[in-house]
């Protein structure tokens, strides 16, 4: 993958704003350490950070083609799965390409197609062109969200890039927070409202839309939507294609110039990409697949199995990777690594995020990178399936609000009054609420319980599921690794959308079509296997050094985080015994220690930034 920033600007000269572009695309430099590119015009100026997958010689950035005396120029994050065939039509079509990139197809489909050029693509991206003679900007971002673009204006800027830090690198864009930013951090923390950029005044393009920006202003429009229809498959029908459209999506995303691998914790999502991955290994005569999993230190002592953690993943990592035969390490992690990989994980998100979650994912790309470059991951499987607790209790689905977000009050209790009163968690909540149902794409004559089904899992893709995403590509990026996530194939997302519950849950077990679509492909144990989540660390020292740094900040009077908790109440809460501390809620994305991990990146996003509240 890369990293693309630009600028456009109806009043500056930007051919004599080089040193500041090269600034915005340097804060990108760990998304493509592999080279880096700016093309300068009066009007526009865009930059690019390499990382190179494929075509080393000829994909370099911003990539500039001609049709006629008309000039087109791209910076371009992501990759496109359906490259061959496009190439293929753009070559009947009389066009000749100098490479192989991916990047030159896309340039030459808009070339050809427009705007029309994007529900053509299968892949993940983001990418912006500039049309010199129109002088008009075209972005767009892929169906699910998986690449980042974010952009603000400022007068007469305009100015856009993969990560927040991109445009803060710009002088004219100051980190500065309004209370709905606030209400971002405090309430909806780790996640993000759709097209929220948490600084004022920067958005994000939500997925599945389009941007352009010329002299008349700007609009945007969406190209993908999800449809509701009624599913004509039967039940081995369904299990059979969605093993097809799993497989081909592997098959597609491993195509690369630089060493592939996967990432195994020996559950069903995993384990499946795996297989099948394998299996094209063997094919294809390209060796041993490699596959990496993350533990930590001293676990095997402290783990003690619960509702939410059945087991640990050792077991079962040790067990798919025999039987598929691959090369396999496993990634420890100790707690003082984890604790201070804490403030890196808040630069790499540019805001605070899943606390340890995403430390650990930092860490554990990071060793992955040493052997890889590209890597398929197992996310996604859960929301488009319906993995998770909530899709089966029944006090979740008749909740009128995000199911994650049972613990507000719970977490609201350790706000200042001051700040409950400017943001107003609860009304915040709520709204957003009304506003996601009011997107979801109803199935006329579906009975009660199936059209709340429908609204749970269109809250969790729009949601939780760009929660996982925006931490698994800025955690990974931050790195210099590539991971791809073949169960956010367009086609996939969109035949199991339609697929009824009933189906859904075939067998009586969470996700029981795609574990009857894997039979044969994996040991019938593993495919039986229950749900278990990204593994944490439950070392002692992890929770005292967390609950040690937060004391230390509340004992701070410089400390930034203070006028916006209960102080004391945080420190009462601070002082429990972990088990006392865990919220009573379904996924635990936010444990007791998590809590206070996050309020630590709190703090420090706050110093770091120099946030300023407005």
């Amino acid at each position: 993958m890369c990293g693309i920033t630009g600028w456009i600007d109806w009043e500056e000269d930007l051919t004599r704003q080089k040193t500041v572009l090269e600034d915005m695309a340097a804060t990108l430099a760990c998304r493509g350490p592999d080279a880096a590119g700016v093309w300068l015009s009066p009007r526009a100026a865009l930059a690019h950070r390499r990382l190179i997958v494929v075509d080393p010689a000829g994909g370099g950035q911003p990539m500039i083609r001609r049709r006629g005396e008309r000039r087109y120029i791209i910076t371009y994050n992501g990759e496109l799965y359906n490259t061959p065939e496009l190439r293929q039509e753009l070559e009947a079509r009389g066009y000749r390409f100098q490479g192989h990139s991916d990047t030159e197809v896309l340039l030459t489909a808009f070339m050809e197609w427009g705007k029309e050029c994007v529900p053509r693509l299968n892949g993940i991206f983001a990418f912006a062109i500039w049309d010199e003679e129109e002088q008009s900007l075209f972005m767009a971002r892929d169906r699910l969200g998986v690449k980042p673009l974010f952009y603000t204006q400022r007068g007469s800027a305009f100015i856009f890039g993969s990560e927040l830090k991109a445009l803060l690198a710009h002088p004219g864009v100051q980190p500065e927070v309004d209370a709905e930013g606030l209400a971002e951090i405090f309430v909806l923390g780790p996640g993000r409202t759709p097209g929220h950029g948490v600084f004022r005044g920067v958005k994000e393009l939500r997925p599945g839309h389009c941007l352009v920006y010329d002299h008349r202003g700007m609009h945007i429009y969406r190209y993908w939507a999800l449809e509701s229809h009624p599913h004509l498959d039967d039940l081995d029908t369904t299990a059979d294609k969605v093993g097809w459209l799993l497989q081909d999506a592997v098959r597609r995303q491993l195509v690369a110039d630089v060493p592939v691998c996967t990432l195994l914790s020996g559950g069903l999502d995993s384990s499946a990409i795996s297989a099948f991955a394998a299996a094209a290994f063997q094919k294809n005569g390209t060796g041993q697949l490699r596959t990496f999993s993350v533990d930590y230190v001293d676990n095997d002592r402290h783990f003690r199995p619960n509702q939410f953690e059945p087991d640990s993943d050792a077991r079962w990592v040790g067990q798919v990777s025999h039987f598929l035969g691959t090369h396999h390490r496993t990634v420890l992690i100790d707690a003082p690594q984890l604790v201070e990989a804490l403030s890196a994980a808040v630069q790499a998100r540019d805001l605070p995020g899943m606390a340890d979650v995403d430390a650990s994912l930092l860490l554990f790309c990071r060793e992955v990178k040493k052997e890889a470059t590209v890597a398929l991951s197992g996310e996604c499987a859960d929301e488009i399936f319906g993995g998770y607790p909530w899709f089966r209790r029944e006090d979740a689905l008749a909740a009128q609000t995000f199911p994650w977000a049972l613990i507000t009050g719970e977490r609201t209790r350790l706000l200042s009054p001051e700040l409950l009163a400017m943001i107003r968690p609860e009304e915040y909540v709520a709204q957003r609420y009304r506003d996601t149902l009011a997107e979801v794409p109803r199935l006329p004559g579906e009975n009660p319980r199936e059209a709340r089904i429908r609204e749970m899992f269109y809250l969790n893709l729009n949601w939780f599921m760009a929660t996982l995403l925006d931490r698994k590509d800025r955690m990974s990026m931050a790195t210099g690794l590539e991971v791809r996530v073949p169960f956010c194939d367009h086609r996939l997302v969109e035949y199991a959308w339609n697929i009824p519950w009933e189906m859904k849950s075939c067998g009586g077990v969470e996700k029981g079509i795609l574990r009857r679509a894997l039979a044969g492909v994996l040991p019938q144990e593993v495919l039986l296997r229950r749900k278990s989540p990204y593994p944490k660390t439950h070392h002692p020292a992890y929770f005292e050094a967390v609950r040690r740094w937060l004391l230390d900040i509340l004992d701070d009077p410089a400390s930034p985080l203070l006028p916006f908790i209960d102080v004391e109440a945080v420190r009462q809460f601070a002082r429990l015994d972990a088990p006392a501390m865990n919220m009573p809620w379904y996924g635990q994305l936010m444990r007791g220690p998590q809590l206070l991990a996050y309020l630590i990146q709190i703090d420090t996003w706050l110093r770091e930034y120099r946030v300023v509240v407005r």
